[in-house]
């Protein structure tokens, strides 16, 4: 293979560490990914402090500019044009890109379309967005949230086709985009996780730990917001039979976490359900290698980086049948789908798996891991690094 030299990329974000969600993890990854390759990577986004900072995070130059907290969100920060438009132009000018990788088309991602077009930088684009994400958090309903939800993706086909390329996570996702009304190619590449981090955490270790006699245990990981639906979760445990002795282990944070402890209290399950809130990486792979099965109610996934760190860990899943979720599950195979918001259904797929012999829950694991390879990170970086060159060489419309 002849020598490729390193590029010079800059990725765009409206979410990035310390903020935990798939977006900012997916970006953080891909930007470390990228730089222990070689190339130079700069990262542009929010501030959490609201302060702007540059530092070195991983061999990442990482730019964050400065924002504000959103009213009608309790954690997002947003930054404001008249403030974002100067910095974003600065930054493309002093950091002179081969190319823009943009993970949204809100504020920073809009006007780096906008200036990476005037200064002739080829775009990829790559989305994580879904209207029904803030849905919850307007404060309207009926046929305003309706309208609200049609411009919305108005404003995202109109900024993201004028991308070179454009990425989602799962083919689900870009079928979702052509059904609401996108006409230019969209590639599905997925986000990709890091599979040996997981494995190698198997030795000794391994899904319900703790013996025939352990309780068995449900597990979320995500955040804790109304679109993840996990008082589901919390209503589907207590439909079980007290007698199977289910626990529900949920991890991470957000505005939800009050709600749900007061809904296990309500329900009598307060003793069943343990919020840990945020942890450490090794707490977290721990989570995924003891719990019996994993599940995700939520009905705006354009994949679920935790959907697939806890197959890789091994564990079966039960999903929504929503959106790109079912690209990740294999009714009866590797875990179950259930019709989303259908508590009974849930529960009953809780009951199904708490009974099932240990050996089934045994192979729907393998059956896990075997999909979750298809996601290493690695292809990944190989996917992006390939489609930058690519829109390098490419000429472009005047």
């Amino acid at each position: 293979m002849a020598f490729q030299p390193p590029l010079t990329i800059c990725i765009p974000a409206e979410t990035y560490a310390p903020e935990v969600n798939g977006a900012a993890k997916f970006t953080e990854r891909l930007a470390a990914g990228l730089a222990a390759r070689g190339h130079e990577v700069h990262v542009i986004c929010p501030s959490p402090t609201g302060v702007p900072s540059t530092d070195r995070e991983d061999g990442v130059v990482v730019h964050r500019i400065r924002s504000h907290r959103w009213y009608f969100h309790p954690t997002w920060t947003i930054c404001m044009p008249w403030e974002t438009k100067p910095a974003v132009a600065r930054l493309l000018d002093d950091i002179r890109p081969d190319v823009v990788h943009t993970q949204a088309h809100f504020v920073i991602g809009r006007y780096a379309f906008s200036e990476a077009h005037r200064r002739g930088i080829p775009i990829v684009a790559t989305n994580h967005f879904m209207p029904d994400n803030v849905r919850p958090y307007l404060p309207v309903s009926g046929p305003v949230v309706d309208a609200a939800t049609a411009a919305a993706w108005w404003d995202l086909r109109r900024t993201f086709q004028s991308a070179e390329h454009i990425t989602v996570p799962t083919q689900l996702a870009a079928d979702l985009l052509t059904e609401n009304g996108f006409d230019r190619p969209i590639q599905a590449v997925s986000c990709g996780i890091d599979l040996s981090r997981f494995r190698r955490a198997q030795e000794g270790v391994g899904p319900g730990v703790g013996g025939s006699d352990a309780a068995p245990t449900v597990l979320f990981v995500g955040r804790l917001s109304k679109e993840k639906h996990i008082d589901d979760i919390v209503r589907a445990l207590a439909r079980t039979d007290p007698g199977l002795g289910l626990r529900a282990v949920i991890v991470g944070t957000g505005d939800q976490e009050p709600a749900l402890r007061s809904l296990a209290a309500e329900l009598g399950v307060a003793d069943r359900v343990e919020l840990r809130g945020k942890v450490d990486d090794r707490e977290l792979v721990r989570a995924y290698q003891e719990a019996t099965f994993f599940c995700l109610p939520g009905t705006a996934e354009l994949q679920s980086i935790a959907t697939l760190e806890a197959m890789s860990s091994g564990n079966p899943v039960v999903l929504a049948d929503a959106v790109a979720l079912p690209h990740l599950c294999e009714d009866g195979v590797n875990g179950f789908l259930f019709p989303p918001r259908d508590v009974d259904a849930l529960a009953e797929r809780f009951t199904r798996l708490c009974r099932m012999p240990a050996a089934e829950r045994a192979a729907m694991g393998e059956a896990s891991q075997t999909t979750a390879a298809r996601h290493d990170i690695t292809r990944t970086l190989d996917a992006f690094e390939d489609i930058y060159r690519k829109v390098i060489d490419e000429p472009r419309a005047a």
